[in-house]
């Protein structure tokens, strides 16, 4: 295979990013020690506190100091040292800037699409349902797990896919493995990106689905997205802090007036049910996948973004103000008996996968190898949009997890539990939480319904209903003003915008992925400036994660029972896919001594997602393998027997199909995975006993561009950009990206 080499890594130096190192001062030393004592003593209490009060400000400042350790430190470690970016190398958004798909962006913006894209249904739900097994094993999983594997795929695979001109990791893994393993990897890649995707559009209907206020809001961010794409783009080029201003304040007014127009005739016109949806959803994916990547998808994601990073803000912010005491045990019985009514399943490995995005999430490395890779400036931007745009995701799924275990404990199993549990009534939830060692009585549970103005919480399983409660419970303690029925609504809306921007980006990646498959065998439909190309591929994307998310809407079992324990395995099994492709690459850029970095999170990944296939594939359970739940209905089935919640035997067919389904995915993604890893450790061999092989890296082309590579420029750099103005003539003749 033809390519070039990385120059081997010789462990010392600076890297060439155009940062110096150099001693640490006095006051570096005493910030970061002062960090790292916060930190630990936080840690301490969260893991001893056993029978008291636990404020939840101690699970808040564990994981933003540990956040910032890790950012700090080792990102800059894994970024200079581990993969050696060099800012004197030209990104593929510079040499090949078409305006369409590759296009120097901003590094501000590009943080905000990254993070829009990348930030989807998994860090609001799963954290959510996973507090059934307690505060404590989520907490650990999302703080640990972010700092050593998921922010280290991001960011490894944004770097590699931008060395290779922003190719999608199916068609890495074809070139850089091997032909076999590649052929799995894209089939794998492919399929599993359908669930996810089908999955995410899933919460948004959910969310959606019967509320105009957030149809109105939603709809409205379309029109302000390309607003602010022509104003960036023609009315005032690199105005990047203007065009935001204008955005969010127009944002700002489309959630308020969601708020007057539910009520009025627009407001009945926009209460779609969850079949109107699917369609406009699909309609949407497609068109957002086909414009240029600046129209429409860049600034509609920077834009939520600000929504995003400000609620999360708010809700820190709220949190301190409000102070709540944690309500559920650290690790609570059902984590180890695994007989939970939210999801059945011990703590091992199912923790594990319910909480995917925010600790590691294979749908990231997709964004990751798909639109960013495309728009970065320079090689060093990627520890801020790689590595921090995980870290800021994960503070997410932390907040989500707090907000679900400072609510009553009653209320929570009441919404998560299924009806055929909780009974659909206030009174029958009752008898049921009680019988799970809680006191919450029908009394409360109406109470509870009313302060959010909803008809009931009963049963409103999928995570979003409940962690729309916990953030107006907080959101009411902090700030007063008996606004708690607004704050649930606003919620509620927030996190359909949340995931809508991963339905975009991710049809996009989609679209990069089925043209760079059907490239290798017809070369012209690889060519992604090849309009025919671009639509037939955006139809095909849609048209498949629509007709997944069709089934999940009409299932008798609820979409997110049935689709969402297939989302995180098969998320976890494509961040398997990704830390293999990263973990081969590094040794064959002759980087054996940094291995590790990729290596012990893939080894980690793999155990769980194996573990927890073979347990859905073969578990005699009904409640946890899917060949088992077929079994069960289709005996009842067969001795005309309906079993809840199916209300006809038609219904009871489609749990049959279903299940059946799910079962021969989760088999074939496991297998597919196990084909790419064992072809990659064949490579691997050879590269070690080579001492480093070739790969298909793009040969290094000097850059003319001279940007910052974190948030805020440094003094060099501000010296750096101040010398190629004066060079240039104070700015004549430079480039619109490097005037942004």
């Amino acid at each position: 295979m033809a390519g070039t080499m990385t120059t081997t890594d010789d462990g010392g130096g600076a890297s060439p990013t155009g940062a110096r190192r150099g001693r640490p001062t006095l006051r570096s030393v005493l910030i970061w020690t002062a960090v790292a004592a916060v930190g630990a003593v936080c840690w301490t209490v969260l893991a001893l506190a056993r029978g008291e009060s636990v404020s939840a400000l101690w699970i808040l400042f564990a994981a933003l100091a540990s956040y910032a350790i890790a950012y700090r430190f080792y990102a800059r470690f894994i970024t200079t040292r581990v993969l050696r970016a060099d800012d004197r190398r030209a990104t593929p958004a510079e040499r090949l800037d078409n305006g369409v798909d590759f296009d120097v962006t901003d590094r501000r913006v590009l943080f905000g699409h990254h993070f829009a894209a990348i930030a989807g249904a998994g860090p609001l739900v799963g954290p959510v349902l996973a507090a059934q097994m307690g505060y404590l094993p989520g907490t650990i999983w999302i703080v640990v797990g972010v700092i050593f594997a998921g922010a280290v795929q991001d960011l490894t695979v944004l770097f590699f896919s931008m060395r290779r001109n922003g190719k999608s990791l199916g068609q890495m893994v074809r070139e850089e493995i091997g032909v076999i393993g590649g052929i799995a990897a894209l089939i794998a890649v492919f399929a599993i990106m359908i669930i996810i995707l089908a999955v995410l559009a899933l919460i948004v209907v959910n969310a959606l689905a019967e509320s105009p206020w957030g149809v109105f809001s939603i709809a409205l961010t379309i029109p302000i997205a390309l607003f602010m794409g022509f104003y960036l783009r023609v009315l005032r080029p690199g105005r990047v802090l203007e065009a935001t201003g204008i955005g969010v304040a127009l944002l700002l007014l489309a959630i308020i007036g969601g708020g007057w127009i539910q009520d009025t005739g627009l407001g009945d016109a926009l209460t779609l049910s969850k079949e109107w949806l699917v369609l406009a959803l699909v309609i949407y994916g497609f068109v957002a996948s086909v414009l240029p990547v600046w129209m429409l998808l860049t600034p509609r994601d920077y834009l939520s973004t600000f929504m995003k990073v400000g609620v999360i803000v708010l809700l820190a912010v709220g949190l301190v103000l409000a102070r709540p005491v944690l309500q559920a045990d650290a690790v609570t019985g059902f984590a180890r008996e695994g007989t939970g009514p939210v999801f059945a399943g011990s703590l091992f490995p199912f923790v594990f996968i319910t909480i995917a995005c925010g600790a590691l999430s294979g749908f990231h490395a997709l964004i990751s190898s798909g639109t960013t890779p495309k728009m970065v400036a320079k090689e060093s931007q990627v520890r801020l949009i790689g590595y921090g745009g995980m870290l800021m995701e994960s503070f997410v799924a932390i907040s989500a997890l707090i907000a679900a275990v400072v609510i009553d404990q009653g209320l929570y199993f009441a919404m998560n539990s299924p009806a055929g549990a909780t009974g659909g009534t206030v009174e029958s939830a009752a008898t049921f939480v009680q019988g799970l060692g809680f006191s919450t009585s029908a009394q409360d549970l109406a109470a509870f319904s009313a302060a959010v103005q909803e008809p009931s919480l009963i049963s409103r399983t999928g995570g979003a209903p409940t962690l729309a409660v916990g953030i107006s419970q907080i959101f009411h303690d902090a700030f007063g003003g008996g606004l708690q029925a607004f704050w649930y609504h606003f919620a509620i809306m927030f996190e359909a915008l949340f995931i809508l921007t991963a339905v975009d980006a991710g049809t996009r990646v989609g679209r990069f992925m089925l043209q760079d498959t059907i490239g290798n065998v017809w070369k012209k439909f690889g060519d992604l400036s090849w309009r025919p190309g671009n639509i037939i591929a955006s139809a095909v994307v849609v048209g498949l994660w629509g007709s997944v998310l069709y089934i999940g809407v009409t299932d008798p079992l609820g979409g997110v029972n049935q689709l969402f324990p297939l989302f995180g395995i098969a998320n976890q099994l494509l961040a398997a896919i990704a830390l293999t492709l990263v973990t081969v690459l590094l040794v064959k850029h002759g980087r054996v001594r940094y291995a590790w970095v990729t290596a012990v999170p893939l080894v980690w990944d793999l155990v769980v997602t194996m573990t927890a296939s073979y347990q859905k594939v073969f578990s005699d359970n009904p409640a946890i393998g899917y060949f088992a739940q077929r079994q069960k209905y289709a005996d009842a089935r067969a001795a005309g027997e309906l079993l809840a919640p199916a209300k006809d035997q038609a219904q009871m067919d489609q749990v049959v199909f279903n299940s059946t389904l799910n079962g021969i995915l989760q088999a074939f993604f496991a297998l597919l995975v196990l084909v790419v890893a064992v072809h990659a450790v064949v490579v691997v061999a050879r590269a070690i006993r080579a001492g480093g092989l070739p790969t298909t890296e793009e040969p290094a082309v000097e850059s003319r561009l001279v940007e910052p590579s974190g948030l805020f420029p440094t003094a060099e750099e501000k010296r750096a950009m101040a010398d190629r103005d004066r060079l240039v003539g104070a700015g004549a003749g430079r480039s619109e990206a490097e005037k942004k």
